[in-house]
């Protein structure tokens, strides 16, 4: 299994929404709404999200992962001149918990290491990769309310 990348473009719209409604299904499971009414909502705080990191992260590499080719998530990665910062990692739902992430953040601290260099990276209190960053030696640095902020240093 070939993990590779390629920068996002923008015929990867439909591609980026369905790797973004894969990290919020558990969560909108808990409200009433019907699937339209969901629908409609997770395009708009999609469409928000990217465009945030679009503004904001200038200087970031927005990725597409691939794994043998066929397109399995997303990694948007910036290297700041005082740390590589981990802006978002996600996977398809079909392609968690087979290592892919794990390779990819191995990957990366690799970098860090040869770069001297810590990653940092905020992640959502209660999601499950939580316990992967701390496996892998990243600390709690800073209480965000939603979010952890984690840091790896080598």
């Amino acid at each position: 299994m070939a993990v590779t990348f390629r920068p996002i473009g923008p015929d990867d719209q439909a591609f980026l929404l369905e790797v973004y409604v894969g990290t919020r299904r558990e969560e909108l499971a808990l409200v009433d709404w019907d699937e339209d009414k969901k629908a409609r909502f997770l395009k708009m705080q999609f469409t928000a999200q990217h465009q945030y990191y679009q503004d904001y992260y200038t200087e970031t590499d927005f990725l597409i992962i691939l794994l043998d080719e066929l397109p399995v998530g997303r990694l948007y990665l910036a290297r700041w001149p005082g740390e590589i910062r981990i802006v978002d990692l996600a996977l398809l739902s079909a392609h968690r918990n087979a290592g892919i992430g794990t390779r990819i953040l191995r990957d990366v601290l690799a970098e860090a290491e040869r770069a001297g260099k810590p990653v940092r990276i905020h992640v959502e209190k209660l999601n499950p990769a939580l316990r992967l960053y701390e496996r892998l030696g990243f600390t709690r640095i800073a209480d965000k309310e939603l979010y952890w902020f984690l840091e790896w240093a080598s």
